[in-house]
């Protein structure tokens, strides 16, 4: 019985070793992490010298606080923010880890470990070259960015960037040549944006941008993570010939999300649909009957197209035009560019059109209109004293010539 026990105990001892073993080569594991891994840690202590990061159940890691310091020497983060930082080395159990290798004194080892390790770099833009930049790391080590991964905008100017720190990819490595890419760092971040706006953002929302281009098509808005157009039609309700004369770079806008689709990377966008639709209030702006002034906008054969207010216009018929004389095209009475003053013929808000005729052509039919009225009234009355219609109206006419 006694071996028997014995052997019960050596089964025990022996399992919980081996569970023990297990369990230590478990968290070891878990622990690791391979130089050059990107992590996504909590900010959980800030000292003089370091930043103190919690990994999770790896454990703790470690950062030079002065990775973290703007160009005024202040802190840019506080405890319990997140950030993203790159695993360098463990020791003594302690990992450490960088958010970039610096701009200070450092071996081309380090330069050579951020290459294989995808880590990024900060360097100096120096000068411009033939066909990019040369930039300086980690103090003194020269390097190449061509213009084509600088992660430049369409209009900017390479020489407006000569001396700023920034952050770059190691994209090529060796004794002779060490090849940079700004645009690296540009797309991963605008990757990390995308998709965390990939979930909020939907078609018909309000948003804000930049406008980072202008073309003659329209113009590009950066929201944040993601880049489409706003093409010239949606810019305003009224006509837009040229777009900069509406829109400037960098300039801040509201724009409401027309199309996305994240497949292709293809966004658009309207500002006009921002702006009250000057068409919900066109019955009441521009009532039947009522007279307005506004400018001839474009002569096609069969009519002249007047502009009354922003995205607001309507159409002189060509038989309205010729005070009743028959013309074949509109440029024999009108003009572009010229101020009318025209009647509201008819309104028609669903097909936002609006009927106009000339106002001076329709006050002279209201004019013989209003005569015609009158002489039925007083033919009524007094038949035997008044002349025919004839008469009247060449009184009429008459009357109003010599008034002028």
């Amino acid at each position: 019985m006694d071996n028997e026990n014995h052997t019960s105990d050596a089964t025990d001892d022996d399992s919980e070793d081996n569970f023990a073993q297990l369990l230590e080569k478990s968290l070891t594991t878990r622990g690791r992490l391979e130089p050059g891994q990107k992590v996504e840690s909590k900010i959980v202590k800030i000292t003089p010298e370091w930043i103190f990061l919690d990994l999770g159940g790896k454990g703790e890691g470690y950062l030079d606080r002065k990775e973290l310091m703007d160009a005024a020497g202040e802190l840019a983060v506080k405890e319990g923010d997140m950030i993203r930082a790159y695993f360098l080395s463990s020791e003594n159990n302690e990992m450490h880890f960088t958010t970039k290798i610096g701009s200070g004194p450092a071996g081309r080892q380090q330069i050579e470990d951020a290459w294989r390790n995808d880590i990024p770099v900060e360097g100096t833009i120096v000068k411009e070259v033939k066909g990019g930049f040369e930039i300086k790391i980690a103090g003194s080590i020269r390097a190449f960015c061509p213009f084509s991964r600088a992660g430049l905008r369409r209009e900017d100017d390479p020489s407006a960037h000569i001396g700023r720190s920034t952050t770059f990819k190691i994209t090529e490595y060796n004794e002779k040549n060490i090849i940079l890419s700004r645009k690296a760092i540009l797309e991963e971040e605008r990757e990390r944006k995308k998709q965390e706006l990939k979930s909020t953002l939907k078609v018909g929302m309000k948003v804000k941008g930049t406008i980072t281009s202008i073309q003659k098509f329209g113009a590009f808005v950066d929201i944040g993570g993601v880049e489409g157009l706003l093409p010239i039609s949606e810019i305003s309700w009224g006509r837009t010939d040229k777009v900069s004369d509406v829109l400037s770079m960098d300039q801040e806008v509201e724009v409401i999300i027309k199309a996305a689709d994240w497949g292709e990377n293809r966004f658009s966008f309207s500002l006009k649909d921002v702006m009250p639709n000057p068409w919900d209030r066109v019955a009441d702006d521009y009532p039947v009957g009522s007279y307005h002034t506004g400018t001839v906008a474009r002569l096609v054969p069969f009519g002249v197209f007047v502009t009354l207010g922003i995205g607001v216009d309507g159409l002189i018929h060509i038989s309205k035009l010729g005070a009743g004389k028959k013309i074949s095209h509109p440029k024999e009475v009108l003009k572009e560019g010229q101020n009318v003053e025209v009647k509201i013929e008819a309104v028609d808000k669903e097909k936002k059109k609006l009927s106009l005729s000339l106002a001076e052509i329709s006050r002279e039919e209201e004019e013989a209109a209003a005569t015609l009225k009158n002489y039925q009234e007083q033919a009524k009355d007094k038949p035997q004293n008044l002349g025919n219609l004839g008469d009247l109206l060449k009184a009429k006419m008459e009357q109003k010539g010599r008034s002028n």
